[in-house]
């Protein structure tokens, strides 16, 4: 004995096709589809659509085929004025900076040190590039505090740790705001 009335809004389990019953013949079941032909099933392969029930199988197809779509994992993206921004880095390891460093003094290194990251900063502003990163090391410390004191004295600079997984904690980025 099958569970459809003649009235009854019903779905096939199989197929995207959706009708009412208009005739019951011991199991099988005729459906005047929404198309209005009239089409035989047997009752199992009809499922009752309640009146407050939305769902459709196309409804329910789709959720399927999109949870099958494998997901890609979103790419980071990189804004087109930071990926065409041209990044500069300036080394101000002492070694890099000169061929004999135990020819001078501690105080002779830091100017030396300061003088040209003063002169590379200029140089980044002239050149309207946006970001430099200057590569301190981590040492004690003392470079990195006079570096913060001499980009402190700009007004159109911002300054803050560079990339950690990159530099470590041995680096500092400034970016150069422009003023177009």
């Amino acid at each position: 004995m099958s569970h459809f009335n003649i009235g009854d809004t019903v779905e096939t389990i199989d197929d995207v096709i959706k009708g009412v019953v208009e005739s019951i013949n011991g199991t099988n079941i005729t459906m005047l589809s929404d198309d209005g032909f009239p089409l035989i099933f047997a009752a199992h392969e009809l499922v009752l659509i309640a009146d407050d029930i939305r769902v459709s199988n196309y409804e329910i197809a789709q959720i399927k085929k999109e949870k099958e779509i494998p997901k890609r994992r979103k790419a980071t993206v990189i804004k087109a004025k930071e990926r065409t921004a041209p990044k500069m880095e300036v080394d101000l390891h002492i070694n890099q900076l000169m061929k004999n460093p135990k020819s001078i003094g501690k105080f002779e290194m830091l100017n030396l040190q300061l003088d040209t990251a003063k002169r590379q900063l200029d140089f980044a502003i002239s050149k309207r590039i946006q970001k430099v990163v200057f590569i301190h090391g981590v040492g004690e410390g003392v470079l990195k505090e006079e570096l913060g004191y001499l980009f402190g004295k700009y007004d159109n600079v911002k300054f803050y740790d560079a990339d950690y997984q990159k530099y470590g904690l041995g680096a500092t980025e400034v970016y150069i705001m422009q003023n177009f």
